[in-house]
């Protein structure tokens, strides 16, 4: 058992100070004591990421140029297929473990990798199908971060089974070589203390009603307890494509037709009429929020205020991976929210409440159902899971309490996350990962050769 001294923690029940988490060798944090003597650092419990796609790492920043007609969301995806068609499996392993690092940096200890790179260049499978889902999750070990990896299944172009197109060919499979990757990482990795499968159809537009049937009852016989993660109403034109295709709006058609409950995570949920939001609440479902990404495509603002005030659960996640840190997600979600409703602390939990501390609960609670991981608290039975902030940093000098979560929230200037445990084991010292110089060697390499 290894003993884990903080001058302060957030505990379940509140703050405490001079608290002592002892942890054993599977991870989990065995008993939690506190009026302990000694001990630095403010420890809370790591983030969890609910939708990231690793390999767009090495694009961020690469599409903010005007072209020569409007931009949105759709011109942006022809230009980031263009550049997934070049990447090859050892440049994925090394952008995947740079991005792994900084997540860490950023307050993530676990993150839901949303896969859909699975085969070449023109879409020959590898002779391991599961190869690069296998350097993927080779990055993650090599770094400390907690996965969970969602292959993704992606059979065609768009609504109405269309062909899928040429920048698509890497993502395509059809039910039996989708079931075969999973069925093969489920096998290697069962029991594994840092790695767990699920699937991710990748939207509505992607996978058929019967496609996604039989594919959601053959992974029922694999584990019917696996998270199921899928994009779904994030542009006003698929919500649009999908009343013509399906006679309803996508949130309405996915719970009409599927049961989605606590298992699923409903990513982007951006565009939802008072049905949808009330549905979502009441399912138990995640609504997987990516508020830098969603501006960054110029999405739309999630409806999250309606929605909090329904009980509905959510998650946040860096998607594209242009920003990677947990308190930027937090204050762009809140300050959406602001310049919709003309007010501030809008999703506060109530009069008097801490805005920072609510968000930052939900957020880590609602993260640890969409991954499926027992983390999210600092408690027994647990992960531990632990970002520790350095208290003598300048946004949180002088904060105590849920001051401390505000500050670095919505006055952060800086990083003040100091050390960063995973499973009980520091991944991050003195704001530095071990590996740290090799993996960016690495992922310079990887991207000289891509651009």
């Amino acid at each position: 058992m290894t003993a884990l001294h903080f001058a302060d923690a957030l505990l379940p029940g509140g703050w405490a100070k001079g608290v002592t988490i002892h942890t054993s060798s599977d991870g989990l944090i065995k008993s939690v004591d506190t009026d302990q003597q000694g001990g630095s650092g403010v420890a809370i419990p790591g983030v969890p990421n609910c939708h990231s796609h690793a390999f767009q790492r090495a694009m961020a920043g690469l599409t903010e140029r005007a072209g020569p007609t409007d931009d949105n969301f759709w011109t942006w995806r022809e230009l980031m297929y263009r550049f997934a068609g070049r990447i090859g499996p050892d440049e994925l392993e090394s952008i995947a473990a740079q991005l792994y690092v900084e997540m860490l940096k950023g307050g993530y200890t676990s993150v839901a990798e949303f896969h859909y790179l699975h085969h070449g260049p023109k879409g020959e499978p590898y002779a391991d199908r599961a190869e690069l889902s296998n350097r993927i999750i080779a990055a993650a070990q090599a770094v400390g971060i907690a996965l969970t990896h969602l292959p993704v299944l992606y059979r065609y172009g768009g609504f109405g089974e269309a062909a899928p197109s040429d920048g698509q060919a890497r993502f395509i499979n059809a039910a039996d070589g989708f079931l075969e990757i999973v069925g093969a990482l489920h096998d290697q990795h069962r029991g594994s203390a840092n790695v767990r499968i699920g699937i991710a159809p990748h939207s509505l537009r992607a996978v058929s009603q019967s496609l996604l049937q039989e594919v959601l009852a053959a992974f029922d016989e694999i584990d019917k307890t696996a998270p199921i993660h899928i994009h779904i109403a994030e542009q006003t034109s698929e919500v649009e494509d999908c009343l013509i295709s399906c006679g309803a709006r996508p949130i309405a058609w996915l719970m009409d037709h599927f049961d989605v409950g606590d298992r699923w995570c409903l990513i982007h949920a951006t565009h939802m009429d008072d049905r949808e939001v009330t549905a979502l609440a009441n399912s138990g479902a995640v609504a997987g929020i990516c508020p830098t990404t969603e501006a960054n495509l110029g999405d739309g603002l999630f409806p999250a205020r309606a929605f909090f005030d329904q009980n509905g659960k959510f998650a946040i996640g860096s998607d594209s991976n242009v920003a990677l840190n947990a308190a930027e997600e937090l204050r762009l979600l809140e300050y959406g929210q602001r310049l919709i409703h003309h007010g501030r602390n809008i999703l506060a939990d109530g009069p008097s409440a801490s805005t920072g501390a609510g968000l930052y609960d939900r957020a880590t609670k609602g993260g640890a159902q969409a991954l499926g991981q027992k983390t999210g608290k600092i408690a027994p039975g647990y992960r531990a899971d632990i970002a520790v902030l350095d208290p003598g940093h300048p946004s949180l000098i002088g904060r105590e309490g849920d001051a401390i979560l505000d500050s670095w929230i919505f006055a952060s200037m800086g990083n003040p996350i100091r050390h960063v445990y995973v499973g009980g084991r520091q991944v991050i010292s003195d704001g530095r990962h071990e590996q740290e110089e090799k993996i960016a060697l690495n992922f310079k390499s990887a991207i000289k050769r891509l651009t």
